[in-house]
């Protein structure tokens, strides 16, 4: 497979969609998470609501078009999610990428399931997931 087939239409456009999530200071919850494997980074802000569901996501991001679509589909369906929810779809999305697991139910993973073939895309893929487990508390 080319790795032009990685860079479609939906995953340029999930890339330039992180522009609807846009980075403050003011967010109580704050993390970075950065790639070893290509060295793509992302700084994520989280309010959550009194219940402890997400209620509003920053980002910033230094990857590429992969790391920049896998960071908006996080964004995209992260809202309304508890950490218990983030946690564990993290760990599904490790298992899926290892090849341990079956794709996980999160909204839009679709769109970037080509780089599972990619191994040096994958700690890119990870850096929303990532940052937000740091900065959640853990179940």
């Amino acid at each position: 497979m080319a790795t032009a087939a990685l860079y479609t239409p939906e995953v340029l456009g999930l890339a330039t969609s992180l522009s609807d999530f846009p980075w403050s200071g003011g967010f109580s919850l704050q993390g970075e998470a950065r790639s070893k494997s290509c060295g793509s980074s992302l700084s994520l802000g989280l309010t959550t609501d009194d219940a402890g569901r997400i209620s509003g996501i920053g980002l910033k991001s230094q990857a590429c078009a992969i790391g920049q679509a896998a960071a908006a589909i996080f964004a995209n369906a992260a809202c309304g999610r508890t950490a218990a929810e983030i946690h564990g779809a993290s760990e599904a999305i490790e298992r899926w990428l290892a090849g341990t697991g079956d794709m996980p139910d999160w909204p839009g993973l679709t769109a970037i399931a080509p780089a599972r073939d990619y191994p040096g895309r994958h700690g890119a893929i990870l850096l929303a997931w990532k940052a937000a487990r740091d900065i959640l508390p853990s179940c």
